[in-house]
């Protein structure tokens, strides 16, 4: 996946998942099934996890590699970024931190779309900023993948709001 088709995919799949969550009537959109996390803590998490990648593409390329490091194996297309976050969550690899999000009321359900929309609006637009080389040559860190490339950060981000969206499927089904 190139520069353009990972804008795209962004929007389009962050979109996807903010549609379905307002589509749900208030009582759902708060309400959780077995402990599990309901929609509004979903959509809260999702932004928790884009805004820190969205800052991190405005942070110089030359700092990320003297703090990070250079790969040290070669980078994973899409389906095997993902294969390996699945093998994490098998193995027990949950949310954590500042990750991890509170109870949401469903009245501050619009309001977190409208951040999410903002922020992966940004996501996208910062994208346009990196070469495709420097997407595969700089690492950042992910609380459960460790030191990952940005463009697996990218596609880390893109399978992430789609798992999500399908747990809200799941829980609301």
């Amino acid at each position: 996946m190139d520069r353009p088709e990972i804008g795209a995919a962004l929007l389009q799949h962050h979109e996807a998942f903010i549609a379905r969550v307002l589509e749900l009537p208030m009582s759902q959109r708060a309400g959780s099934r077995n402990g599990k996390w309901t929609p509004a803590q979903h959509m809260e998490h999702i932004l928790r996890a884009v805004r820190p990648v969205a800052m991190a593409l405005l942070i110089p390329k030359w700092f990320l590699r003297w703090r990070i490091g250079v790969p040290n194996r070669p980078p994973r297309d899409y389906e095997g970024l993902v294969q390996r976050y699945k093998e994490k969550l098998a193995a027990g690899g949950r949310a954590s931190g500042r990750f991890v999000p509170p109870a949401v009321p469903a009245r501050d359900v619009e309001s977190i779309a409208s951040s999410v929309n903002r922020s992966v609006a940004l996501l996208a637009r910062r994208v346009n900023n990196w070469s495709e080389q420097d997407l595969d040559s700089v690492l950042l860190p992910h609380p459960l993948l460790g030191k990952i490339t940005v463009r697996e950060m990218l596609f880390f981000t893109i399978y992430h709001v789609q798992h999500h969206h399908a747990l809200v499927d799941r829980d609301t089904a």
